[in-house]
């Protein structure tokens, strides 16, 4: 009767129970059952060692007279007695083999391998007679997860199968059950889903399984010991609109989401260089799916190759002459230069209000011509002249009896303006009548020295200078009107309106407020509003203007 008892309290181990090994054997599996609170869920993993058909339970565990040598001493002799047999009880003794398996495992060269290399598979380390190499299987690491899903929240998981039929987890979406849950990794090969095997399972079949789920589902698992990924936390705003549902190339079209240029959203995870992990700032939730900027400018150069074949087939159909294109691109270069950029997202990062290293320092107002920006401008620096100027234009035309050199405008001579031109120092110029006309930059910033906002009616290409830390614009669209309810009886306001939604296509995602301008003084009130917010509310802001 003794001796079955020592045999039965050789390999029993649970969860808050002590360890309990005999002198001459150990324990060779170890189950562990955790209950997680992540959302009410259940979770229970186990994990084994599972080598042929069956799983060995004991083997023989060496002496623990190594314990002295542990702490220095050839012999237990030189230990005060109560020492002695502190260390002699079976309790420490399992306690620190214990100790040294879980340090082997988490932190040894094994643990870093998905399969280990070929272990032992005999008892007591004793050499089998007549038995090839071939013959023994290697020892793979099984883990056991199991967790409980009574609802129609998805898992939060894509899986890939390899070449060779094995079904690796691919991502786990930030936020979803399995994240929360924290019960597989990123490389995990599932080898069964509720003791089905997945091997050479096809996607589909895959998804419907994982759908249908319901109550306690267990996966058997190899884990991949893979570390995890530093966290990542930026913020950027979205330059293009997307839609997962019409996009081909997304691996599942439910786990993206879709935003709209201007939105702010949050990047969890860049470990895959093709689908970024995000969730839209305002909205909070699990996170998403969106192409990476690689994958984008991939797909942005694809279509652009693939319109420019169509132009050229319609060039050859309809017979237009070579000197006929020549003439149209360059009379329209900075434009085609314009569409040819790339635009994915920009990091920006969130202005507090009152800083004091940040501060709006011009407004832009940009729309198409006659919309109404001049009046606006013109309505805002009379209303408030301590607030807002503008920058007074150099030229080289004679100036007038009647006019003041700075007044109106600041004349120069044709080579000193041609001069200045090429120091890069004009934010913009061009000729009219035989004159040229031109705002300097050192005009602007005359005006931020005197503590005002300059007010600037400039073209849409100005702002690939104006948009630094040293300028920080607010750049205001004003919007054609809108057509219904209008007599439109020389056609200007369809001009009108086309060439607002060219200017909204090509530089959209530059512009912090649109205003249709239904009504001027209804859009000044607006413009007024919208000033104020910026002053008194956190802003989103590009993160070179801060750093």
């Amino acid at each position: 009767m003794a001796d079955e008892a020592e045999e039965e309290a050789t390999t029993t181990t649970t969860a808050g129970a002590a360890l309990l090994f005999d002198e001459e054997e150990e324990a060779d599996v170890v189950e562990v059952e955790e209950i997680c609170c992540c959302c009410c869920d259940s979770i229970s993993t186990t994990t084994t060692t599972a080598a042929t058909a069956t799983t060995t339970t004991s083997t023989s565990m060496p002496q623990m007279l190594s314990v002295f040598q542990w702490i220095g001493l050839e012999t237990a002799e030189l230990l005060p007695p109560h020492i002695t047999r502190y260390y002699n009880n079976l309790h420490q003794q399992a306690l620190l083999h214990t100790h040294d398996v879980v340090a082997r495992d988490v932190y040894g060269e094994e643990a870093l391998r998905v399969t280990p290399p070929p272990m032992v598979p005999y008892l007591n380390g004793d050499e089998l007679d007549n038995v090839e190499g071939g013959e023994l299987q290697h020892v793979t690491r099984v883990r056991l997860v199991q967790f409980q899903k009574n609802t129609d929240e998805p898992m939060g998981i894509t899986l890939k199968m390899t070449e060779d039929g094995r079904c690796i987890v691919a991502r786990i979406m930030h936020g979803g059950m399995i994240h929360r849950q924290a019960t597989l990794h990123v490389g995990d090969e599932i080898r069964e889903i509720n003791g089905q095997p997945v091997q050479h399972q096809s996607v589909g079949q895959l998804q419907r399984m994982l759908r249908e789920a319901r109550g306690s589902v267990t996966f058997k698992i190899v884990p991949s010991y893979r570390s995890a990924p530093p966290p990542c936390e930026i913020f950027v705003r979205a330059q293009f609109d997307y839609n997962p549902l019409d996009d081909e190339l997304i691996p599942c079209a439910q786990a993206g989401i879709a935003f709209q240029v201007g939105d702010i959203l949050q990047i969890i995870s860049k470990d895959d260089h093709h689908w970024w992990q995000a969730r839209i700032d305002t909205v909070g939730g699990s996170a998403g799916l969106i192409p990476s900027p690689e994958l984008q400018e991939w797909r942005i150069a694809c279509q652009t190759v693939d319109k420019t074949k169509q132009e050229q087939v319609n060039c050859s159909i309809f017979g237009r002459k070579k000197k006929q294109c020549r003439d149209k691109y360059l009379a329209k270069h900075n434009a085609i230069f314009d569409t040819l950029d790339v635009v994915t997202y920009e990091e920006v990062v969130k202005v507090p209000v009152g800083d004091p290293n940040f501060q709006r320092k011009t407004l832009v107002l940009l729309g198409a011509h006659g919309v109404g920006r001049r009046h606006i401008k013109n309505t805002l620096i009379s209303k408030y002249p301590d607030k807002y100027a503008y920058p007074i234009p150099h030229t080289t035309r004679p100036a007038k009896p009647e006019e003041e050199n700075g007044r109106s405008y600041y004349f120069v001579s044709h080579d000193e303006m041609m001069a200045d031109i090429g120091a890069n120092e004009y934010l913009e110029y061009g000729t009219h009548e035989d004159a040229m006309y031109g705002t300097k930059l050192d005009t602007i910033r005359r005006i931020h020295t005197e503590g005002k906002m300059a007010i600037l009616d400039v073209e849409p290409q100005a702002l690939k200078i104006l948009r630094t830390a040293e300028f920080t614009p607010y750049v205001v669209f004003i919007a054609a009107p809108s057509l219904q309810n209008i007599a439109d009886y020389d056609g200007s306001l369809e001009r009108l309106a086309k060439e607002s939604d060219m200017l909204r296509q090509l530089y959209g995602h530059f512009f912090d407020l649109t205003i249709v301008n239904n009504d001027i003084s209804e859009t000044i009130a607006t413009l007024e509003t919208a000033i104020e917010r910026v002053h008194t509310t956190p802003q989103w802001v590009p993160v070179s203007w801060l750093y």
